[in-house]
């Protein structure tokens, strides 16, 4: 440490990274909001390990489920959070939260106060798709950025919809989706 102008500052590594973390308003420090949008019908251990690897990245998480997505859905927009929230229990996933939104993910992004939306890849189909997305979001909203994390290789193939068509047709589950998750589906299927 040494004194400048009768204020004490950090030397050596990470001292820009510690005086950026300090917002104008008196100190206090600047959070890190990044917000990982998705229908999440259902939430499945693919969702899980992208949620668990943005959370480290940034101070606050949150899980967006969407309102009114374009798709036949088999959970309502309440038993789609109450999922996400029972399965971060299971999972002992902290530093995320779930919320419900409706509208334009940027205007819910700026809500919240996220600096970022989280998206994960699973294929190059995906990446068509979100980059045409990030786009226009950035185009919306430029100062929210999009932060694009490629899924670990156990849940490259999962997708909701191809898992509801494997529960429909009596296929198991086990290791794809959480035990909440799983009676739900369960529940919902009759059986």
């Amino acid at each position: 440490m040494r004194q400048d102008d009768g204020q004490r500052r950090p030397d050596g590594p990470g001292a820009q990274q510690q005086a950026g973390a300090i917002g104008a308003a008196g100190g206090v420090p600047h959070r890190r909001v990044a917000v990982y949008p998705g229908s999440f019908d259902p939430v499945h251990r693919g969702h899980l390990d992208i949620a668990r690897r943005a959370a480290k990245l940034v101070d606050d998480l949150v899980v967006a489920v969407y309102d009114t997505p374009n798709k036949k859905l088999m959970f309502d927009t309440d038993e789609r959070a109450a999922l996400w929230r029972e399965a971060m229990v299971e999972e002992g996933l902290t530093g995320v939260r779930v919320e419900r939104f409706e509208g334009l993910i940027v205007d819910f992004a700026r809500k919240v106060g996220a600096q970022a939306i989280v998206r994960g890849l699973r294929a190059v189909t995906d990446f068509e798709y979100e980059f045409q997305q990030a786009l226009m979001n950035r185009n919306l909203a430029p100062e929210v950025e999009t932060l694009m994390i490629i899924s670990s290789l156990p849940h490259l193939f999962i997708s909701s919809s191809l898992l509801k068509e494997v529960a429909r047709l009596h296929g198991d589950l086990n290791g794809i989706v959480t035990p909440n998750v799983l009676a739900a589906i369960q529940r919902k299927l009759g059986g």
